[in-house]
């Protein structure tokens, strides 16, 4: 896999990003979803496959970005296929700072350091080319706007969106509903990037211990409501104690 195109993960935290404050929105559930949308890039790629509610390896091959085949490679080590819902749910430290990292190595972001009540260090990240992040949300709004069925990686990126729990940062208000709604409607159109999506709720609601169906007997199916607050948003980067913190939570 050639770097010339971005992949999946860093499309969703860019999606996240806010460009005022250099916040991220639903901080937890994004990470969760940044490993999911490491499994739709995968499949993508061709190196996995979804087998009933797991995920199989196809081709073990190295696809040429090292965060991609780290995962493959614990993929593969498995030996037999995983339960997306427990390999989203499984430990992903320091997932969303090295995208960030990546992001900024890119020049997409730039890290801005600051404090948190004059004490505590922050690193938040600004984005340094908004044309990319707005290229992006565009192809969300055809997608949600015109009616005509998306491609699958646009699918599989509205799927995550909506599964974090994406849609008002996206899409705030009344005059959002909408578009919210079609943004739920569209994780039908992929059936990895639906049951990614379902997997990262699933992994929310605390259901992962009862499997789920095969994606073709739910991706028509409306997702259930994520418990977390999607206006929520936080530093990216706090200090050590406060990333523990965090971690505990999402975990």
């Amino acid at each position: 896999m050639g770097r010339s195109r971005r992949t999946l993960p860093e499309e969703l935290l860019l999606l996240a990003l806010d460009p005022a404050t250099g916040t991220t929105a639903q901080p937890q559930s994004l990470d969760l979803g940044l490993a999911g949308a490491q499994l739709v890039e995968l499949a993508l790629a061709g190196r996995i496959a979804p087998d009933g509610d797991r995920i199989a390896v196809v081709l073990p091959r190295p696809t040429g970005d090292p965060t991609l085949d780290s995962a493959l490679e614990l993929l593969r080590r498995r030996g037999s296929p995983v339960r997306a819902v427990h390999w989203i749910g499984g430990p992903r430290l320091g997932l969303r700072q090295t995208y960030l990292t990546h992001l900024e190595r890119c020049g997409m972001v730039h890290a801005v350091a600051g404090q948190m009540c004059g004490v505590l260090p922050t690193t938040r990240y600004q984005a340094t080319d908004t044309a990319i992040s707005r290229e992006i949300r565009a192809r969300l709004d055809s997608a949600i706007r015109t009616g005509v069925p998306p491609d699958p990686r646009t699918a599989a990126l509205a799927a995550l969106a909506h599964a974090v729990g994406l849609g008002k940062h996206l899409y705030p208000g009344n005059e959002g509903r909408s578009c919210r709604s079609r943004l739920r409607d569209l994780i039908r159109h992929d059936p990895m990037g639906g049951l990614v999506a379902h997997a990262v709720m699933d992994v929310q609601n605390g259901v992962a211990a009862q499997p789920r169906r095969a994606p073709a007997a739910t991706a028509g199916r409306p997702p259930g409501r994520t418990p977390t607050a999607e206006s929520a948003t936080v530093p990216v980067q706090v200090t050590a104690r406060r990333g523990a913190m965090a971690r505990a939570v999402a975990h």
